[in-house]
């Protein structure tokens, strides 16, 4: 979702490409938008190889991560926090890992917090579970001042409403 002075947005995109094939220059049509050329270009280009699906927003994350702990590395470090209780700090030196790999493959599997561990049998507990959020919810309302019929002194004045 765009924010609200974006430039350019799904609508926008689509104007630029509609100008831009209507035969005007894309540096007349960037200045006209008040974006620079090479973003002008991006979006053109990203049209002509995808059509309008190109002119949606793509998510940041990489498609892939070639450097990626194996798979084998992160069930050893769930190991050891899950037998050994042991931090980040003692099990990377066991592996050869820096402690930041250890935390971040910790934090993915959940165990990132000690106290979340059972300690005997090394299990994640989560202590509340609901179905619904805000299920415990609740609130109390206590009638503190006795208002009349018609509102209080503030809607009419004390005087005519204390002779009602």
């Amino acid at each position: 979702m765009s924010h609200p002075n974006a430039r350019l947005t799904v609508h926008g995109r689509r104007l630029l490409v509609d100008r831009v094939r209507g035969g005007r220059p894309i540096a007349h049509v960037a200045d006209e938008m008040g974006i620079s050329r090479a973003t002008a270009h991006k979006w053109a280009r990203r049209w002509k190889a995808e059509g309008d699906a190109g002119l949606y927003d793509r998510p940041s994350r990489p498609r892939t991560t070639p450097h990626r702990t194996p798979a084998d590395v992160e069930a050893r470090i769930c190991e050891l926090r899950r037998e050994r209780k042991l931090g980040p700090a003692r099990i990377g030196p066991i592996l050869g890992l820096p402690t930041s790999t250890v935390h971040r493959v910790l934090t993915r599997y959940n165990l990132n917090r000690l106290r979340w561990l059972d300690r005997p049998t090394g299990q994640v507990i989560r202590r509340y579970e609901r179905e619904r959020a805000g299920e415990l919810v609740h609130v109390d309302i206590k009638k503190l001042g006795n208002i009349p019929d018609g509102g209080g002194h503030r809607i009419v004045p004390r005087q005519q409403a204390a002779g009602n």
